[in-house]
């Protein structure tokens, strides 16, 4: 086994500090990005939870005599577009097809262009940076 960071880890000849860490500025970007994505598809999910359990109260006033309450949630709620247009499925599409497809290609294009496509080259770094050289659990890779 070798004591050094895997090559894919290794930052570029002539690539510098601020450019690395500028990179893994945008990357941390994506990733919080991706979080909020999946708050986004947690939204999703809670909405289409949230009209199956309308619908079943609908059914359940309708049962106890409450036709009109039924009736009313029934023509103005259940089903109802969450956003102009939109249930929740066409509002993740656009946010797939748009703004989170475009933030993964430029980030992969700039990590591309200036590291040689390399990934988390400054977390590879901390790591060489934190790690214990020749002590157990503190190798560079598995």
């Amino acid at each position: 086994m070798t004591d050094s960071l895997d090559p894919d880890h290794q930052v570029p000849d002539g690539v510098d500090q601020l450019t690395v860490d500028a990179v893994a500025k945008l990357t941390h970007a994506l990733e919080t990005t991706e979080r909020a994505r999946g708050h986004l598809y947690a939204f999703h999910q809670l909405i289409g939870e949230s009209d199956g359990r309308v619908e079943d109260a609908m059914h359940m006033l309708r049962d106890a005599g409450h036709v009109g309450w039924a009736e009313r949630l029934e023509r103005e709620l259940f089903g109802r577009n969450i956003l102009e247009g939109r249930w929740t499925f066409q509002i993740v599409e656009e946010f797939d097809d748009g703004y989170w497809a475009l933030f993964r290609e430029l980030e992969a294009g700039v990590r591309d262009d200036l590291q040689s496509g390399r990934r988390h080259l400054r977390q590879a770094g901390m790591k060489e940076d934190h790690r214990t050289h020749g002590e157990p659990g503190h190798t560079p890779r598995p």
